[in-house]
């Protein structure tokens, strides 16, 4: 009863070299699809795994002497790296100056990000945590001033296009379908961002994607889980900060580009292969200004049960 991804539709492959297992048992204990048990001190495989092997790799990954190698869903023995030691890892304090001094960056100077600066970002990002293995997060990825502008016009067009979403009349048929909320973010949201992409783009001002030098979209498959892709977005943000450049997440773009026959064919045009539930864009860029100061945030609520 394999899990479906749009990069495979069956299980991984099991194999243990029995003669290499001490029989710790650390396999059993990390595996959660229940594969593993233990019988006269050497690993074996249960008659009743939860789904069949996904491919998470926790097993190959933990076992002290190699006995255990995982084949399929795109993940392989060749996969395995050895971990860095602890003492070359970030700290707490850190990592969360990194983040502090994060603000999200919409001015960027004229300097081009390079291809290995972008490779390490993608490398990053690609350590993100997924719902289920392999990944199903995919990116479209602009990498330069013209090409992320010559998107920006190209969305600008296919906004123009679709303005009624936002007319009075249609939002007033709408109103008893998707309710109050809704209303208000397409009255005093949707349709400035509306106005204010297509009109600015016309004199020739890119408030979309703020002239970047870098764009990557994040989105999924039908199969995603819904939170993959923003995981893997965040981690490309933090990625791109730690390594000298000004970020920022746009999340005016893809929620307009899922539906409709329009929103496919710019879809089609920057070969993005699915609708998805969620997505975002990210900008990259060295910053053309330098904050001093930072802003504390909070959470709308926080209640320990």
């Amino acid at each position: 009863m394999a899990i479906p991804t749009s990069r495979t539709k069956v299980n991984a492959d099991i194999f243990i070299e029995e003669s290499k297992c001490n029989g710790c048992g650390l396999c059993v204990e990390v595996c959660k699809d229940f594969s593993f048990k233990i019988i006269g001190g050497k690993v074996t495989l249960t008659d009743i795994p939860l789904f069949g092997c996904v491919g998470c790799g926790h097993c190959m990954a933990v076992c002290p002497s190699g006995a255990i190698e995982i084949r399929g869903r795109e993940l392989s023995a060749d996969d395995l790296f050895r971990l860095p030691p602890k003492k070359e890892s970030a700290s707490y304090d850190q990592v969360f100056n990194l983040l502090q001094s994060r603000r999200s960056i919409r001015e960027f100077t004229d300097q081009s990000v390079n291809k290995e600066i972008l490779q390490k970002i993608l490398l990053a990002a690609s350590t993100a945590p997924m719902g289920i293995p392999p990944s199903d997060v995919n990116l479209m990825i602009l990498d330069s001033r013209e090409k992320v502008r010559k998107f920006s016009e190209d969305f600008c067009s296919f906004l123009h296009s679709v303005k009624w979403i936002a007319a009075d009349w249609f939002l007033f048929l709408m109103r008893p379908f998707w309710g109050k909320s809704n209303d208000e973010m397409f009255r005093k949201f949707i349709r400035p961002v509306l106005d204010t992409f297509t009109e600015n783009m016309k004199k020739g001002t890119d408030l979309v994607t703020y002239d970047a030098p870098l764009a990557i979209y994040f989105y999924g498959s039908p199969y995603t889980d819904p939170a993959d892709p923003l995981i893997a977005a965040t981690y490309a943000m933090i990625a791109g900060e730690s390594l000298g450049l000004g970020t920022c997440m746009l999340g005016a773009i893809h929620p307009f580009i899922q539906n409709g026959g329009a929103a496919k064919k710019l879809r089609d045009k920057y070969r993005i292969k699915y609708k998805s539930r969620e997505g975002v864009f990210v900008i990259f860029g060295y910053p053309k200004v330098k904050y001093n100061k930072g802003i504390r945030r909070t959470f709308a609520s926080v209640d320990i049960i």
